[in-house]
């Protein structure tokens, strides 16, 4: 008994129409025709009355599709299950994100991986802006959504996405802070605050620049080691930072106001990893960024 047979009965029992039965399963009608045929002829007995304006099962194609569609299920969930082993969509796949990086996107796409591979967790894990790569090139993390650009030589960017307009991070006390918006050029008169760490200086520049698009310098703020330090560092009017605008709305806070700076590229995120074949896990789950994100 050919698989393809159990699928024809299956198909025409829903459809009721040889000829609809074959357009789903790719066939002519006179191909499911025979199927059906060859497999009554297994069974020893007719399977569907067929009149020239109806089909119907019998009663013995009733009780045979009854019993067969739970079977004939179990064994295509079986089938993907081994496909899935086969592919190692399997066990963790653990990703980091910079803080403020984890966009309600990324969270989706990780639900929907593992409603597909019920045998894969997808985990996140903090990456620090001091240190944004660290985690990844030890090993202990997969793969990070991080700012972009990421120009490391063993690193790959793969899907980018979120391009958000930048802000910068003031204390309510800052006379910036009661401005609506700011220019880039304006920046000039704005301290930074000097994120410190392993960051490549391209990289600390997506952050906290130390040049206005046309060269004025901008001044320095204290250094800070982590996210809550410059928090903590902005709101007591000590200096400010970048910010993409959704990062601000997601860490507001009373005493500290984000102002939209027009003339600065957007913020962009990206998928980033370790560059070599990258695990079956990681290509399904970059997939999806690429096409829901």
């Amino acid at each position: 008994m050919e698989l393809r047979e159990l699928e024809c009965l299956l198909v025409l029992g829903e459809e009721l129409h040889f000829g609809r039965t074959g357009d789903r399963l790719g066939l002519s009608q006179g191909r499911v025709s025979q199927l059906v045929r060859s497999l009554e002829r297994q069974v020893g007995g007719r399977l569907f009355d067929r009149t020239s304006r109806s089909v119907r099962p019998t009663p013995l194609g009733e009780r045979l599709l009854r019993e067969l569609r739970p079977a004939y299920e179990a064994l295509h969930a079986a089938l993907d299950d081994a496909r899935t082993a086969a592919r190692g969509i399997t066990g963790e796949l653990r990703v980091g994100f910079l803080t403020g990086a984890a966009r309600e996107g990324v969270v989706e796409a990780a639900g929907m991986l593992e409603a597909r591979h019920p045998d894969l967790a997808v985990t996140f894990a903090e990456v620090p802006m001091t240190d944004p790569f660290g985690a990844l090139r030890r090993g202990e993390v997969e793969a990070i959504v991080t700012l972009l650009p990421v120009t490391e030589p063993d690193l790959v960017v793969g899907p980018s996405f979120a391009k958000e307009q930048q802000a910068v991070a003031l204390s309510t006390r800052h006379p910036a802070a009661r401005r609506g918006r700011l220019h880039a050029e304006d920046l000039a008169d704005v301290p930074l605050l000097d994120v410190t760490g392993h960051a490549p200086a391209y990289w600390r520049e997506l952050t906290s620049p130390t040049t206005t698009p046309e060269g004025r310098p901008i001044p320095r703020g204290p250094s800070v080691s982590s996210f809550q330090e410059a928090l903590i560092t902005i709101a007591a009017g000590r200096g400010g930072l970048m910010f993409c605008v959704p990062t601000g709305r997601s860490f507001a806070r009373s005493d500290i106001t984000y102002v939209p700076v027009d003339g600065l590229p957007d913020s962009v995120l990206g998928l980033v990893w370790r560059r070599g074949d990258p695990s079956p896990a990681l290509r399904a789950f970059a997939d999806l960024v690429s096409t829901r994100l």
